[in-house]
């Protein structure tokens, strides 16, 4: 149903910028049914503040997989799910790049849980994944890492599928597509 994900990256812009770690939590709705995390080389220097944002340094990713080692994977991990993300925009793209560099068209369905949480959870003065989990009392374990993410997002997806219609979320995923 749905393929749950975060990524770390070299920067903010999609075009430049490259993944430097990835995490997938296929979710059936209810609970996850498989993961997958791991570092990306990204194939170019990681900018200090990215490595003080993230913690993600340049020796860190150097043995790690390059992205065309993973894409494989990844489309695995994400065919016919739902592509979930906390400013889904962000992380797509950048996964939508990736892929355009293999000369390999990744076309998802999305779903933003920034949008879910304002439409579901009104009310809240900042939709930040570090503040909406803080004011929800979602423990966010690696902060700005791929995985910590990911698993804070899965948290603030069940929660808003626990307290509204899943039907109605689901049949949301239309609605919220941003690409």
């Amino acid at each position: 149903m749905f393929a749950i994900i975060d990524i770390e990256t070299t920067g903010n812009n999609y075009k430049y910028g490259h993944i430097t770690e990835i995490a997938i939590y296929q979710h059936n709705g209810h609970k996850i049914t498989n993961s997958f995390s791991t570092l990306v080389n990204p194939e170019i220097d990681i900018p200090y503040f990215i490595t003080r944002l993230t913690g993600i340094d340049n020796d860190m990713v150097k043995n790690a997989p390059r992205f065309y080692e993973i894409a494989r994977q990844v489309v695995e991990l994400t065919a016919g799910r739902t592509f979930v993300a906390h400013n889904v925009q962000f992380d797509y793209r950048f996964i939508k790049e990736e892929f355009s560099r293999l000369a390999y068209s990744f076309d998802r369905k999305t779903l933003c849980t920034v949008q879910l949480a304002r439409k579901y959870l009104p009310g809240y003065r900042s939709y930040s994944l570090g503040s909406i989990c803080n004011d929800l009392g979602i423990d966010i374990t690696g902060r700005h890492r791929a995985s910590g993410d990911a698993l804070a997002t899965v948290k603030l997806i069940e929660m808003i599928l626990l307290k509204n219609e899943e039907a109605e979320i689901i049949d949301a995923s239309n609605h919220f597509k941003l690409f």
